[in-house]
């Protein structure tokens, strides 16, 4: 209500707004007596010329006034522009209903029965002192609160930037989405659920006519499952052949090591050397370019899906331990022979765990039967196809896993 002007320090400032100078002149008696900074106005017009250019902590008006009455002054008061609130006080003589509720209406807060008596004056005093204080702590909270939210939207804005940047990253750990390497060609697909996942996906050439493809599922969800998923990415990387756990030199001579030694390396050296409190499930395998023999390996990831060129789907895999849990474990391999038009699907659970709004689970059969409607379309298309069928099951937004999946076409050695 107009520009904070203050008085002594520490004194409330109190304007007096009536048109009998007696009135006013036993009124700032007792108020300056009381400790106040007390100001007078005449007349209603008078004293809203004065709130407009200074601040009052307390006003104690009159009633029937020329110009503009008590009401009137009390309602225009409360228009003014300004976040300090002034404690209103209507002096009267009036005591029906109707006369009250029309001060409460024009936005007094209390009333002085005409004549004053100094100590219900004491205490009307007090009790605005103590309501302008509750208002000053919580506009101070206020302002502490949008300060921190401030600082907080700052910082969410920061770690948001930082997230996108990681998301770059992370989709830059995997591979082209789609790969053809003549007898066989690969797609992929990656849907974090938010920002960064524990998914991953990929292949690398492992030796001339051999070619090595996971699927990744690091437990969690977010930053630390990532950059889990990141360190994996680095040890399955035909970029950096000598840190690449699939391979080993013997007697300098490069050596392909079988997908259940890989498996159980990874396994030693999350529990040994990274020494973290995430495990993975993982699909781990390598395809001979040649003949189409598949060696594989399932550690508690969802079971691979055989699509048949006949058209029959058969889930395959032993099932197996989660990598990072069990010191010594070890997993049990598959061999399969795939023969032209055969295709190899590896999923993370983020498909067949995922819920539809009355929390049904899709499960394997709920997959199987989305996948059998695709089974025309090839590569990218199909697996588009299929995360959109499986995020329609969803209800649509954001999944609630990361959704991530790996699909090989064979097309047989003689293409």
């Amino acid at each position: 209500m107009g520009q904070a002007k203050a008085g002594d320090e520490g004194r409330q400032r109190v304007l007096i707004v009536d048109d009998s100078r007696a009135q006013r002149v036993l009124l700032r008696a007792s108020l300056t007596r009381w400790g106040y900074d007390v100001a007078e106005a005449a007349a209603g017009d008078e004293a809203l010329a004065l709130c407009q250019r200074e601040h009052f902590d307390i006003i104690l008006s009159d009633w029937v006034m020329p110009g503009l009455s008590g009401p009137e002054f009390c309602r225009a008061f409360r228009n003014l522009p300004g976040e300090d609130y002034g404690y209103f006080i209507l002096l009267t003589s009036k005591s029906e209903k109707d006369e009250v509720a029309l001060g409460l209406d024009a936005g007094a807060d209390d009333f002085l029965s005409k004549p004053v008596t100094p100590a219900e004056l004491r205490a009307r005093m007090r009790a605005g002192e103590r309501l302008i204080g509750m208002h000053r702590a919580l506009r101070d909270n206020n302002r502490l609160l949008g300060a921190a939210l401030d600082e907080l939207r700052g910082v969410y804005d920061s770690l948001d930037r930082d997230l996108i940047e990681a998301r770059k990253l992370q989709q830059s750990l995997v591979r082209d989405r789609h790969h053809d390497f003549g007898a066989a060609r690969i797609a992929l697909m990656l849907r974090p659920s938010g920002h960064v996942g524990g998914d991953l996906g990929g292949y690398f050439p492992l030796a001339p006519g051999k070619l090595a493809f996971f699927s990744v599922d690091v437990s969690g969800h977010g930053v630390a499952s990532a950059m889990m998923a990141a360190r994996l990415a680095g040890m399955l990387s035909s970029s950096f052949a000598d840190g690449n756990i699939a391979l080993s030199y013997d007697s300098g001579a490069l050596r392909v090591l079988p997908p259940e030694t890989v498996v159980e390396r990874l396994n030693r050296l999350v529990l040994e050397v990274m020494q973290v409190d995430q495990y993975f499930t993982c699909v781990y395998g390598d395809a001979d370019l040649r003949s189409g023999h598949i060696r594989m390996v399932q550690a508690g990831h969802p079971h691979p899906l055989l699509l048949e060129a006949s058209g029959s789907i058969r889930a395959l895999g032993h099932g197996g331990l989660p990598v990072g849990l069990v010191p010594g474990a070890t997993w049990d391999r598959l061999d399969l022979r795939l023969t032209p038009g055969d295709r190899l699907f590896l999923m993370t659970d983020g498909l067949t765990e995922c819920r539809d709004p009355e929390d049904r689970e899709l499960g394997e059969a709920g997959l199987i039967a989305l996948v059998r409607q695709h089974l025309a379309l090839c590569g990218e298309d199909f697996l588009d196809a299929l995360q959109h069928d499986v995020e329609a099951w969803g209800g649509g937004g954001d999944p609630a896993d990361d959704i991530s999946g790996l699909l090989l076409d064979w097309r047989g050695s003689d293409q």
